[in-house]
């Protein structure tokens, strides 16, 4: 159990360690290279690779940390149990969202597995490339669906509310 909810904590930055590490030593690596007039024709490649894998572990960590921008103007004039309210609406429409690009990403990515494209520097599969937006946005509902059961529990007064949007929280 301790296992799982290690996990849970820390996947998010686990793996934005590991795709922002690889994209720098990469990128460095290909600086270093030019400078003996030579070049290496896959690091372009990898490190774009590992930008698209780093924007959609981004967005889960993002939910994670509640860290998304958003526009709180209309909070500012609700109490806290409305303020619950517009947070479940908002976290089950981008749920819809979610589900939906899943859907559809992981459609595309299987498709373009089954027709066995590769990249051409690198030789890795596109489909794993295009994996990238199921994966993440599976990560992010999973993380829209922890929040929206502590929105619940803040609404029926068995959790508290730690989203709450103060006038003078704004000023500060």
């Amino acid at each position: 159990m301790k296992i799982i909810r290690w996990i849970d904590d820390h996947i998010e930055e686990v793996l934005l360690t590991f795709f922002s590490s690889l994209m720098v030593a990469v990128i460095f690596l290909q600086v270093v290279m030019r400078q003996f007039d030579n070049s290496l024709s896959w690091s372009e490649e990898l490190a774009r690779y590992c930008f698209i894998w780093l924007v959609y572990m981004g967005i889960s960590y993002g939910v994670k940390k509640q860290r998304h921008v958003k526009v709180d103007v209309v909070l500012l004039l609700l109490k806290q149990r409305g303020q619950i309210i517009v947070n479940i609406i908002a976290n089950l429409l981008f749920m819809a969202f979610a589900i939906f690009v899943i859907r559809y990403g992981f459609d595309i990515a299987n498709q373009l597995l089954s027709f066995g494209q590769k990249s051409p520097a690198n030789q890795i599969p596109m489909g794993l490339i295009y994996m990238a937006t199921p994966v993440g946005m599976g990560l992010t509902l999973i993380r829209l669906i922890q929040e929206l059961i502590k929105l619940i529990k803040a609404l029926l007064g068995k959790g508290e509310f730690d989203g709450r949007i103060d006038a003078e929280k704004i000023g500060e």
